[in-house]
């Protein structure tokens, strides 16, 4: 089943049983309507920003809307070429490879994501509640948090909380390639 289907299938699934409409769930979670029918129908792949923010309001990781359940599994073992992958062209320029995909429930997200030359964030900072690890395996990656700028190269990581506003930019004349980790967050 494609990707944009078990998401779309489980975000329904889920705001139905805690009878909640289209227009709660936007507000909760301070996704647009339009987006969250746009996911709901299988048309999109929400970024993880908007995953992460939808997870809030149901207490759950964001593994939740993106795992099927009879195909995960305790160990997953992936190469090159066997990971799933989502590309975020129109905005971000990034492709990702998920090293936890199929892990059933997992304490963290992680992902070898392809940032193309000249790829970005976009304008706006994010936040989310979580952690976030970056190691740069090569390229150059310009990470701004709360105002401060970070020039990531070859063999550097960055870890900070995600809740302090922050975004990405790829500074490099190549493109650059990342491992990036979420960890799981927790609703006080």
């Amino acid at each position: 089943m494609q990707i944009k289907k078990i998401v779309g299938k489980k975000l329904k699934a889920i705001r139905l049983k805690q009878e909640l409409t289209i227009q709660v769930l936007a507000e909760k979670s301070h996704v647009s309507s339009n987006m969250i029918s746009r996911i709901e129908r299988g048309l999109t792949i929400p970024s993880v920003e908007i995953l992460m923010r939808l997870a809030m309001v149901f207490d759950k990781s964001i593994n939740y809307f993106v795992e099927d359940v009879s195909t995960s599994h305790e160990i997953v073992h992936t190469r090159p070429g066997q990971r799933d992958k989502t590309v975020y062209d129109d905005e971000h320029n990034m492709h990702t490879e998920s090293f936890t995909s199929g892990l059933r429930d997992p304490q963290f997200t992680s992902f070898f994501c392809t940032v193309q030359r000249g790829g970005s964030s976009g304008r706006q900072n994010m936040y989310h509640p979580g952690d976030e690890l970056i190691y740069v395996l090569a390229g150059r990656l310009q990470m701004t948090i709360v105002e401060e700028v970070y020039i990531l190269e070859t063999g550097d990581s960055l870890s900070f909380k995600s809740h302090l506003p922050h975004r990405w930019d790829n500074i490099g004349e190549d493109d650059a390639k990342v491992i990036w980790t979420l960890s799981p967050f927790t609703i006080i």
